[in-house]
């Protein structure tokens, strides 16, 4: 099973019955869980006017001109909201979990009522270098997914590694291109393969900004078990993040295709399929294009491949040139295996 996941975000716009809304779209779309991210600005940055803690105005980004203090007070989830969402996620069949950008988000989460508590947690892509938060986060003994944006390989290894030595014993490295929107040409699915193989010991998936279906559903082929992609209920409204996010008709499609992928992917098979049973008759044979008389010579002025099956295979037309026929054979038909007692003497 690939677990699809909404991502809101900040495209609550700062209203709980918005992203009350959103979960239920989520449920709707059939989405396997709804993540959250739980932070305030002041645990993400400084309130400062400084160069560097501003957004580059010339940049291109959704953000330009922003300052990080400012983008973060808009977009943050308010951390009174999360039991309410948790819970309505639970009811309506969905995992509710977030991303901790520090350890006091982190320990507010594991105050929150036993059933209310998330089942796993998931580290950002700018996080991910964060190893004192990464080693907290293992120390829950929770699974752990862990974003792998803008990160070297080694910089991915300590990140497992932190994470494993502390205790987690389940990780979801998630391929993700830190851009927003991201282009898929900036994506190199190819990557998840090779993830694969240098830790065989986590799972891996993808964390998506990218617009429409067809990176997320190529990823499932690659061997994807995550798709995490952001969710607006309508991107003309706008929001810090509804232009890279998908609407609710779009996470729809999203989680049918990829159900879609999964099952078409199947097991190594050759061979006919019990479908494919009677379209066996359908295959080409040699047959006669006209009586043939015994004694007449096989060409292919008398025997062609054709459909339907029921003659000989065609492996056997080469056999067959030039052989005399030992009985008639009415058109349509096919002539006999050319071996054996009784059959065409070759």
């Amino acid at each position: 099973m690939v677990k699809v996941v909404a991502e809101l975000s900040g495209n609550h716009g700062g209203r709980l019955e918005n992203a009350m809304a959103l979960v239920e779209a989520a449920a709707q779309a059939g989405c396997w869980g709804v993540k959250l991210q739980t932070y305030t600005a002041d645990t993400m940055t400084l309130d400062c006017d400084l160069p560097a803690f501003r957004i580059d105005a010339n940049s291109g980004s959704l953000w330009a001109g922003r300052t990080l203090y400012n983008l973060y007070q808009e977009a943050m989830t308010p951390w009174e909201w999360h039991s309410s969402i948790f819970a309505r996620c639970q009811a309506l069949g969905m995992v509710g979990f977030s991303s901790v950008f520090d350890r006091s988000a982190l320990a507010y989460l594991e105050a929150l009522p036993e059933a209310l508590r998330p089942a796993l947690y998931k580290v950002a892509s700018f996080e991910l270098v964060d190893l004192p938060l990464i080693a907290a986060v293992a120390q829950t003994q929770k699974s752990v997914w862990m974003s792998t944006g803008m990160a070297s390989l080694p910089e991915i290894e300590a990140a497992v590694s932190t994470a494993q030595h502390n205790g987690c014993k389940n990780i979801t490295l998630l391929k993700c291109t830190s851009s927003y929107p991201a282009s898929p040409k900036d994506t190199h699915l190819r990557t998840l393969a090779d993830m694969q193989q240098h830790f065989p010991d986590c799972a891996i998936g993808l964390s998506d900004h990218t617009l429409g279906l067809g990176v997320a559903v190529a990823a499932v082929a690659l061997g994807a078990t995550v798709i995490e992609k952001h969710l607006t209920l309508e991107r003309s409204a706008g929001g810090v993040d509804a232009a890279f996010s998908m609407e609710p008709n779009e996470m729809a499609q999203l989680v049918c295709e990829v159900n879609r992928a999964t099952e078409a992917l199947g097991e190594v098979r050759y061979g006919a399929e019990s479908v494919e049973l009677q379209s066996l008759a359908h295959r080409r044979s040699i047959l006669a294009t006209c009586d043939i008389q015994p004694g007449d010579r096989f060409s292919e002025d008398n025997i062609c491949c054709l459909r339907p099956g029921h003659g000989l295979a065609p492996a056997l037309w080469d056999d067959l040139i030039g052989k005399p026929a030992a009985r008639f054979i009415s058109r349509g038909t096919g002539p006999d295996h050319p071996t054996g007692p009784g059959r065409v003497d070759i």
